[in-house]
């Protein structure tokens, strides 16, 4: 009777002496030990399921965006958030428009990744978080679906598939290129060195000033309080928005229900605070991009600036097309599918976080 063992199973034994196999091990090579043997065309197929950025390899199928929406919410959402927004340190899979030029970069789908063949490479073959491959190829191209449309790249009723894979580019696509490194850095950095024409002295001609850290010196304390007075000054003159009749307690009770879609970013009432988006309390005819500790995007702020004060068209109009209204912003959401559940949600804001 020939026995068998494992690889496993030699390590536990703690000796080579015990290798038997079913099968003659492959040739030794130079510096190796012959060990193993050359794999089996379905051990090859098995392993071999990645996609190219040209589509080659996907397998066929199609889903749609809503039916990625339940399977995200039931396999996705506890680490990416019901919009891909992220769950505390997971990966933030959508927004971040606009910021790769900025302080504070976010990189996602929408806003980095060069193409549509990794968000399907990666969802098949490592997700969901403990259960990889378990996903059927339809639920892929649903959940991948799904992720396009929370990052603004195609409408509610879009359905992907192998047929159209390549129909809709990422939009950082085109500023990604081949390494050229080796032509064009590598011969400037391993050539003799110029040591002629050089600098006689070096001076700091400017410094940056960061206003939101402790001055380290007299200079620095006095840009700070600069900006102090300024912002006091502007505080000054900005005049109290007119005072908006109260909401109506059943249309409240709507925007209580509404609500529940913007929980997984925002809080608002007793206790509420900063999360994956700003906290809510006293938002209505609040300036837009204000809200203490929390850093907003560039554009959010911006608009601010601009003058934007979240009244009631405002609202409106940002929670009907967030990245529309403001462009570049970070808002994940899409946008609410009924303009009629907006008053319900507004009524709601103003009676649990205040005015």
């Amino acid at each position: 009777m020939k026995t068998t063992f494992t690889l496993s199973a030699l390590l536990l034994a703690g000796s080579a002496s015990l290798a038997f196999a079913q099968e003659a091990p492959a040739p030794s090579r130079d510096g190796g030990y012959g060990l193993g043997r050359a794999a089996l065309a379905e051990e090859v197929t098995a392993w071999d399921i990645d996609i190219r950025p040209d589509g080659q390899g996907l397998p066929v199928g199609s889903g749609d965006v809503w039916t990625g929406e339940e399977l995200w919410i039931a396999q996705c959402s506890a680490c990416h958030g019901d919009f891909g927004e992220a769950v505390g340190r997971w990966p933030v899979l959508a927004g971040g428009f606009g910021t790769l030029d900025g302080e504070d970069p976010v990189k996602t789908i929408g806003s980095y990744w060069p193409y549509l063949s990794t968000v399907w490479d990666y969802v098949h073959r490592a997700m969901p978080y403990g259960a990889a491959q378990s996903l059927e190829n339809d639920d892929v191209y649903a959940i991948v679906a799904y992720l396009m449309y929370v990052n603004n790249l195609v409408e509610d009723d879009f359905t992907l598939s192998n047929e159209n894979f390549l129909d809709v580019p990422l939009e950082n696509e085109a500023n990604f290129f081949m390494d050229d490194r080796m032509e064009v850095e590598f011969p400037v950095f391993t050539q003799e060195p110029c040591m002629e024409n050089c600098a006689e002295s070096i001076e700091i001609t400017m410094r940056a000033a960061v206003l939101d850290v402790t001055p380290e010196t007299a200079e620095d304390e006095a840009v700070v309080q600069e900006a102090a007075v300024t912002e006091e000054v502007v505080e000054e003159v900005v005049e109290e928005p007119a005072a908006a009749a109260a909401p109506d307690p059943e249309l409240i009770a709507e925007g209580e229900s509404t609500f529940r879609q913007c929980r997984s970013c925002h809080q608002v009432g007793e206790g509420a605070r900063n999360a994956a988006g700003p906290m809510l309390n006293g938002i209505y005819n609040a300036q837009a991009g204000t809200r203490e500790g929390f850093r907003y995007s560039p554009a959010l702020v911006e608009a601010g600036e601009g003058g934007i004060v979240w009244d009631d068209a405002a609202l409106t109009a940002y929670l009907l097309d967030p990245r529309g209204y403001i462009e570049g912003n970070r808002m994940a959401f899409r946008g609410m599918r009924d303009e009629a559940d907006i008053p319900g949600l507004i009524a709601y804001l103003r009676a649990e976080g205040g005015e």
